[in-house]
């Protein structure tokens, strides 16, 4: 790794916090000074919580220009140290979705484009709000190692094809604290901070092509085609000013992916989609997004990607990936090769409908809440998480259902969460007399 560095911003030991909160709230633009100043003081605990918290309310409310984004985005890579993947030369490939409900692509697309010759060095996160991270799925599984040397990690890389790690103290050590932070005082969905969170993680594991997985609906934090699109060509601006290959896909989340929602569920799910051939949106999407990833690290054609990753499904080259991903860092295989073998909740209560009718939408965002009031979410930092809870969904829009049939089934150990996750849940489901019209899943490619 490369020791952080400086910032090329110079900041001004004068400054005060209350000065550079009281300017954006007032709608100003920060100067990049002032934006290294709070970079510098957050990450070094001289500037409290609460002081951080207020600019990234008033950043919600007034925004930043595309400038101050860039230089938010510079001054947290370098808060701290940056991998050198240079070795790798042009195969490395990251991927990074901006959060949606039972969105377990990571599991997927990255042993896809590593059995497919591609070198995926990923810095994931936990779970933020509503959505589920990488990091708590990949912990679900026993011995699963999610902190790596720099030494292990870029060996693993190189032998396996596949490292994903969980934040570090020296990687990004700024954005570690904002995104925590933001978990928990309702500064999530803000397209600058989701942007420069996003980006600085991707600079600094260096990896040369990145793909966005950007979600918009319901169940994300951008609830229209046009706010995703905004933050995806942002986040593909700064990877090409910083000389990165960049795609970015825009894709819906007003329902939940896949069948699956909560961390052991979701683990389940992927191995489902790599080892069995489960069809569906969760499989659509992660073709999609493989399919990026093996274009630009192996330097391809979109459409030859595609047949590779599909052929890499078909033939269990995959899944046979997977496996030794897990094994490579520590994970017990044979949780994979049997996932029943996986942490079960003590409580599975299936949830009936109470009406009939074609299901018009499953409201992603109460789908998300419902699994985190069962315990498979954060509601504040230092909240321990239930890896065996969460939600199965037995229905899907578009199907129709009658008084009594099972809707999903909740899972948590701790029965006391189950009667205000029931209800949570029957609130995101609409009946309508006639079979809606399908959606688009994937609303638009930016390259």
């Amino acid at each position: 790794m490369i020791p952080g560095r400086p910032s090329k911003y110079n900041g001004v030991l004068s400054m005060r916090m209350y000065d550079i909160i009281e300017k954006k709230k007032n709608g100003e633009q920060l100067t990049p000074d002032e934006i290294s100043f709070f970079v510098r003081g957050y990450t070094d605990g001289t500037i409290p919580d609460y002081q951080a918290s207020a600019l990234c309310m008033a950043i919600c409310f007034r925004g930043m220009t595309d400038g101050e984004i860039y230089v938010l985005t510079d001054c947290m890579m370098h808060s701290g140290q940056t991998v050198d993947l240079s070795s790798l030369g042009d195969l490395s490939v990251d991927k990074h979705s901006t959060g949606g409900v039972g969105d377990k692509t990571t599991l997927i697309v990255a042993p896809i484009a590593a059995s497919l010759g591609a070198k995926v060095s990923k810095m994931s996160g936990r779970g933020l709000g509503h959505t589920g991270g990488t990091v708590d799925k990949l912990s679900s599984i026993p011995g699963f190692k999610t902190s790596l040397s720099e030494e292990e990690f870029l060996e693993q890389v190189n032998r396996v094809g596949i490292a994903v790690i969980g934040q570090t103290a020296d990687l990004t050590p700024a954005d570690k604290k904002l995104y925590a932070l933001r978990d928990v005082t309702a500064t999530v969905d803000s397209i600058p901070l989701i942007a420069s969170s996003v980006m600085c993680k991707k600079l600094a594991v260096g990896s040369r092509s990145v793909v966005l997985d950007v979600k918009v609906g319901s169940g994300a934090f951008l609830k229209t085609p046009e706010e995703a699109e905004k933050l995806a060509r942002c986040m593909v601006g700064i990877g090409k000013n910083s000389g990165r290959r960049m795609a970015a896909l825009i894709t819906d989340m007003d329902e939940p992916l896949g069948d699956n929602v909560g961390n052991v569920l979701e683990v389940k799910e992927a191995v489902s989609v790599l080892r069995d051939g489960k069809e569906g949106n969760l499989k659509k999407v992660c073709v999609a997004l493989a399919s990026q990833m093996v274009s630009l690290s192996l330097g391809i054609p979109l459409c030859q990607a595609e047949i590779k990753v599909r052929d890499a499904v078909s033939s269990g080259l995959a899944y046979e990936k997977m496996k030794d991903w897990i094994a490579a860092q520590g994970g017990d295989v044979s949780y994979i090769e049997d996932t029943s073998k996986l942490a079960s909740a003590k409580y599975q209560v299936p949830v009936l409908s109470e009406k009939e009718g074609f299901i018009l939408s499953t409201d992603a965002l109460k789908v998300g809440t419902a699994a985190a009031l069962l315990g498979a979410g954060r509601i504040s930092k230092e909240t321990a998480i239930d890896y065996s809870a969460g939600i199965v969904l037995a229905k899907q829009t578009g199907d129709y259902v009658k008084k009594g049939d099972v809707l999903c089934t909740l899972h948590t150990s701790d029965e006391s969460r189950i009667a205000q996750a029931r209800e949570m849940f029957l609130s995101s489901v609409s009946f309508g007399d006639e079979k809606p019209a399908e959606k688009p899943l994937i609303y638009k490619s930016i390259t």
